[in-house]
């Protein structure tokens, strides 16, 4: 199994990561259960600050496991502040996971219960880094923003994502996507947990802090039908949709989630 060759199928899925990546089996792999009984309750969190410009979206690309919409993010126009976060954050990118079935898809899961799909708006550290890419691996490095999806009836605020896709349908394709602001996206209450984890795929760095929203989003049967239509394979070969790319939830291995309300 080469490095390029992992997904979330039985041969190369998330049982078989540690092989390639050791850390797969971690003290801080994400995702996680949250288990709302065993949270605690933190006054000394602040309220969470997205300040996102929607001129600094730039692109959507068909990475293969999923799409990304990717941002301008040489400057601090976009950032998200506050939370269990000492520094501000810049947006880089955000994308979503999702199921076979409309009965799971999301990553994290409530007291066992599994939501639709998953959407996570991802942020570096500027203040310490000067790349997403440096600060990727490193233990302040990354903060990001998952909003659980349920299903319910059209989302509009999704629409203008789900329209893009036709332009990347396969692995590689990338298009423009601009003037876009990704906190219209998240749910009106920004209540959250918060613990410390990893990247949910590989290279599965520990050097995320999550910021899970206690208030899901919804989202319509056809718009999820609408992500599993997006292939995994490259142009001309054939049809591989990609149906879901969701890793079960992680051992908690001791780590305390908070809670902001």
């Amino acid at each position: 199994m080469a490095s390029s060759d992992w997904g979330y199928d039985d041969h190369n899925g998330p049982e078989q990561w540690g092989k390639l990546y050791p850390i797969a089996n971690g003290n801080n792999q994400s995702p996680i259960d949250i288990k709302t009984s065993e949270t605690k309750r933190d006054t000394s969190l602040k309220p969470i600050s997205v300040s996102y410009n929607p001129a600094t979206a730039k692109e959507i690309i068909n990475v293969g496991h999923s799409f990304h919409v990717s941002f301008e993010d040489n400057d601090n126009r976009s950032v998200l502040r506050g939370g269990p976060l000492s520094e501000s954050y810049r947006l880089s990118q955000f994308h979503f996971h999702w199921g076979r079935t409309n009965d799971y898809g999301s990553e994290h899961t409530v007291d066992g219960v599994k939501y639709s799909g998953e959407l996570h708006i991802v942020h570096w550290n500027s203040a310490k880094y000067s790349s997403f890419a440096e600060a990727a691996s490193q233990a302040d490095g990354l903060a990001i923003i998952g909003v659980l999806m349920k299903v319910d009836k059209a989302n509009p605020r999704l629409q203008k994502v789900l329209d893009a896709l036709n332009a990347v349908k396969t692995k590689g394709k990338r298009a423009p996507f601009t003037n876009f602001d990704p906190s219209t996206l998240l749910p009106s209450s920004l209540d959250y947990w918060t613990y410390f984890g990893s990247l949910t795929h590989p290279p599965l760095y520990e050097s995320v802090i999550w910021i899970i929203c206690k208030e899901s989003i919804g989202i319509s049967p056809e718009q999820l039908a609408q992500f599993r239509s997006l292939l995994s394979n490259v142009e001309g070969d054939k049809a591989v949709p990609i149906q879901h790319n969701n890793r079960p939830p992680q051992p908690l291995k001791g780590r305390i989630v908070k809670a902001s309300f």
